[in-house]
């Protein structure tokens, strides 16, 4: 049945609301309370045509997942549904007082990681830079992140006759051309149309490993179909459902797909308090006064079940019997009992200070498990770190006090803004990669495997360490 403008804007209302998404009508009265992001993000759009809202967050196929067939009530003419008029967005751009420049610089004037963010901060829609910067609170944790690597020196050794350096390294089994790994970093379609795909095509042809975030805007299916080449390492991040059984499918699917591991976040049972993000959305007008305020982060994450525990490894392993990996261990305490868990990787991190802030940095996580739970760093546990990580140098630092690698999550997304895409991403990594590069020379060292402790002094950042732990 053919439908037209004015009989979709006669459903507008949480009794009956029609949205056209792709020329095809949907009835979503029924799905409004079970959407996972609550149902003020779809009664924005109610009586009108939402597929660039939808589009921005999530993969097209996610309508034959989340809405049966009834719930079609026809179609709409393509010419007459670009008439309708558009409804207010969580994209709209920045206030006119703060115009984009005309535009992007080129590749090749950026010289560093925090030049792809200064551009991002000029050139991301309003909404996907609140959502991707912001961090809990007053941002401590966030800023601290940083300046826990600035604390600690470099020790660089001469006459070490180093004619070349290998950046190689192994991560949970699979081959990876330098100790660097995608994060998990959802709805990165809000920096670029080609999203988590774009990653995955980068990830193949620069030869690292991408974890694919549960919140991707592109499903796991397409994202092993953008890959370059069938083994290129596919890791898959695991958020616990409310409902335990989307979360069973989830893995499921992401095992059919051929992901090489699952990696459960648990730094983040709650959503933490981002201003930033929430302040943006106060500007946007609500249809219900009991949600306004809301931020990207929060709808995202409304789906999250904070009542798990460490039995979700049992569950786990009743799933999969790929390789399991805790992301989110802030402490000692928590990583010398992953290990008596025996999975095989945990990530220190602080979900990037977007989580509690004034959570200690990972680094120092780091140092608390070299000083208390030394037998860890050279376990059969391998240990990555995320967060505050911008210069290759901050990357030889963590191997040298004992990661097996470094996981970097917004610098991705910053790269691809602006319209970068894939060459924007390939770019930041030809930085990073040459940073790490003349500083293993520097430092003497002709691999990885050469990085010892006694090549950086962490003095300073031990000073911030606390004096004794129970374990």
């Amino acid at each position: 049945m053919t439908l037209t403008k004015a009989e979709i804007r006669q459903h507008n209302t949480r009794q009956s609301c029609w949205v056209a998404i792709h020329d095809t009508v949907y009835d979503v009265t029924d799905f409004l309370d079970s959407h996972p992001g609550g149902p003020m993000v779809i009664l924005r759009c109610a009586g009108k045509d939402a597929t660039e809202d939808f589009d921005s967050v999530h993969p097209r196929d996610l309508l034959t997942e989340a809405l049966p067939k009834s719930a079609i009530c026809g179609y709409i003419d393509p010419a007459e549904l670009a008439m309708v008029e558009a409804p207010p967005t969580l994209n709209e751009d920045r206030p006119s007082s703060s115009p984009k420049p005309q535009g992007p610089p080129l590749l090749s004037t950026l010289i560093n990681l925090n030049d792809f963010e200064e551009v991002a901060k000029q050139y991301l829609p309003a909404n996907a830079w609140a959502y991707y910067s912001s961090g809990a609170d007053d941002e401590i944790s966030k800023r601290n992140n940083r300046r826990a690597y600035q604390k600690v020196a470099l020790r660089p050794r001469i006459l070490k006759k180093v004619s070349s350096v290998d950046t190689t390294t192994s991560i949970l089994g699979q081959t990876v051309s330098m100790p660097v790994y995608m994060s998990a970093v959802g709805i990165a379609k809000l920096a670029h149309p080609d999203g988590e795909c774009a990653l995955a095509r980068v990830a193949g042809k620069e030869g690292l490993a991408q974890l694919l975030a549960n919140s991707s805007s592109m499903s796991v299916e397409q994202v092993r179909v953008a890959r370059t080449s069938e083994d290129q390492p596919l890791f898959f991040q695991l958020y616990v459902n409310k409902d335990i059984q989307k979360s069973v499918e989830m893995v499921k699917r992401a095992v059919q797909a051929g992901a090489q591991a699952i990696w459960i976040t648990v730094d983040s049972p709650v959503v933490g308090k981002r201003e930033s993000d929430e302040r943006l959305n106060l500007a946007v007008t609500a249809m219900d006064s009991d949600v306004q305020g809301q931020g990207v982060a929060k709808i995202m994450a409304s789906s999250i079940s904070p009542g798990i525990d460490w039995g979700i490894l049992s569950w786990i392993r009743e799933l999969t019997d790929l390789p399991v990996v805790i992301k989110g261990i802030q402490c000692v305490e928590d990583a010398v009992l992953a290990y008596n868990h025996g999975v095989q990787g945990i990530v220190l991190s602080n979900h990037g200070g977007r989580s509690q802030d004034t959570a200690q940095s990972p680094l120092l996580t780091l140092l608390e498990i070299r000083k208390f739970a030394p037998h860890l760093v050279d376990g059969k546990m391998q240990i990555f770190i995320d967060g505050g990580i911008r210069r290759g140098t901050d990357v030889l630092k963590a191997l040298a006090l004992g990661a097996t690698a470094v996981g970097l999550g917004r610098p991705f997304l910053f790269s691809m803004s602006a319209g970068y895409g894939e060459a924007g991403v390939r770019r930041m990594l030809e930085i990073l990669r040459q940073e790490m590069e003349m500083n293993m020379v520097f430092l003497g060292a002709t691999s990885l495997k050469e990085l010892r402790p006694e090549m950086v002094n962490a003095s300073r950042l031990e000073k911030d360490m606390i004096g004794s732990v129970k374990l």
